[in-house]
C-alpha cells in the first residue's frame, strides 16, 4: 500500500512552476526551480523547454522527464501540501 497519494496530473506553468494533482485531491502550483542545481540527471532541466516536457508518470507516482530523470513522489507531495495549505491560510 502507497504512503503517497497516486500523483493524477502535472502540468508546466510559466518557469519552473508545475500545477500538480494527487489522487485525494491535493493540488497546487510548486516550484521545482532547486531541481537542476543538483546538475547530473536535472542538468537538462536548465533548458526550460526541456523542462516543460515533464509529464506524470502514474507507475512511478511522480513527474518524470524524456531522460528518466524525476522527484522523489513523497517529496513532490509535501511540496504540494505545503502550498496549498499556505492557499488556504
Amino acid at each position: 500500500m502507497r504512503s503517497t497519494p497516486l500523483l493524477i496530473e502535472a502540468t508546466p506553468r510559466d518557469g519552473y512552476t508545475v500545477y500538480v494533482r494527487f489522487e485525494d485531491g491535493t493540488a497546487a502550483d510548486v516550484d521545482l526551480s532547486y531541481l537542476p542545481a543538483y546538475g547530473g540527471v536535472f542538468e537538462p532541466l536548465l533548458d526550460p523547454d526541456y523542462f516543460g516536457r515533464l509529464r506524470a508518470d502514474r507507475e512511478a507516482g511522480t513527474i518524470v522527464w524524456p531522460n528518466q530523470a524525476d522527484i522523489a513522489p513523497e517529496t513532490l507531495y509535501a511540496h504540494a501540501q505545503r502550498r496549498a495549505a499556505r492557499a488556504t491560510a
